[in-house]
Parts: C-alpha cells; structure tokens; sequence
C-alpha cells in the first residue's frame, strides 16, 4: 500500500507484488508513505494476482482526510501511525495470509498436494515459488553489490550460472545492470533497498531448490518513493 501526498492531493494505492522491472513518477514536491507487507499477505478484497505488475488501485476518496474501505471511512495512514493502521486492518479482517503458504514460506511441509500448493501459493501471492526465488536472488545479489562484493563473487555465490545470467537477471527484476547497481548512482526500488546485512554470500553451487529464504515481517513501514 502507498500513500501518495502531492499538489493537494492524497490517495492511496493497492499494489501487488512486481516480477519484472518498473518506473515509478515521483516528483521531488511529493510525499509518500508505503506499506510492505510480509510475502503471503493479502487483502481478500484485492488478490495478489489481480494486482501484479502495477494492475494497481486506487482507493476512493471521501474526503481530504479519509479514503472508503470497506464501506467506511479510514484516515489516510502517515508514518507515525501507520502501524497502528494496520493493526486495525488485521482486527477488521481486511488483511489476512494463507496457512498453507506461511508453512511453505516457513519451510514446514504443507498437508496438501504439491499442485494444490502451486495453485494456492499463486492465488495468494501473485508469483509461482519459482518466481518468488529469482527475486529474493536479485535482492541478495543488489545488497551485495551496494556493499562492494566483486561481480563475479556475487554471481558464484549466489547460483547464478555466469555473470550473463546475473545481468539478464537483474535487469530484468531490478532494471540495472550489476555494475551499476555497484555504483550506486541510481536509485534502487525499495523492493530491491531493504535487504538486511548477509554476513557472506551463499557458498557456489545450484542450490536454488534447497535453499532456505527469510522474507520480510509485517507491518514494515517505509517514508519515501518506490514502496509496494
């Protein structure tokens, strides 16, 4: 969710999740507040894959102040409150996760089929798991690089089969290529800015169905351009 403060205007925006590369218009007069919810979340109202790939919606207003959700009037949430908000969106029912997906997310073994489990993870995702790996990949592999680790390393280290692959990959996900991630002298989305520290890159070798993942924690709140 992203709060969009400009020109006298505010709306807030439902995004889904994004598996490819886009630009997002923000003036240096505007304000914005994004809402980062744990992978697996979703508002029952709003599905994931209805949402992705900037399919995105914009609540109606009802007045400066208020947006209508669910047949009411809600305060635009700011950055000191915005945990607060959802909070009061989980008590309302509004936000919820899928037991079966927070188990696969969790590394447990869900009780169901794999096919049940591909189609649910979808439903409530917006991504197939494999999607999901490629670009909690590119995310690892975009830390790294803002923290000087060599190409190559990053590419080894991470599965990638060359440093092509690594190129194609992040170009694709993030829209820069490796060296100017490295570089630093464009801004990355937040998707691709709020990786946590890695103490080392993973050891080489194609471990891409293996490997365990850490996904961020809801309420995650972020001030600034670019949230989803």
């Amino acid at each position: 969710m992203v709060v969009t403060r400009l020109r006298g205007r505010t709306v807030l925006t439902v995004r889904g999740p994004e598996t490819r590369a886009t630009t997002a218009h923000c003036p240096a007069e505007g304000e914005w507040v994004g809402i980062h919810f744990k992978l697996g979340t979703f508002m029952p109202g709003f599905m994931p894959w209805q949402l992705r790939d900037r399919n995105d919606v914009n609540l109606p207003a009802a007045s400066e102040r208020t947006f209508l959700l669910d047949g009411s009037a809600w305060e635009y949430p700011s950055f000191d409150n915005v945990e607060t908000f959802v909070h009061r969106l989980q008590r309302k029912g509004l936000i919820g996760r899928s037991p079966l997906v927070e188990a696969a997310l969790d590394g447990r073994t869900p009780r169901a089929s794999q096919r049940t489990l591909q189609r649910q993870f979808l439903r409530d995702t917006g991504m197939t798991p494999n999607t999901m790996f490629q670009i909690e990949r590119a995310r690892r592999a975009a830390h790294l690089l803002r923290c000087g680790t060599p190409i190559v390393d990053v590419a080894n280290g991470l599965g990638y089969y060359d440093q092509a692959h690594l190129t194609r990959s992040l170009k694709h996900l993030a829209g820069l290529t490796p060296a100017a991630i490295a570089r630093g002298e464009e801004q990355l989305s937040f998707l691709y800015n709020t990786e946590r520290a890695e103490s080392s890159i993973l050891a080489a070798g194609r471990r891409r169905s293996r490997e365990k993942k850490t996904w961020t924690r809801y309420p995650h709140s972020i001030s600034g351009p670019g949230g989803s």
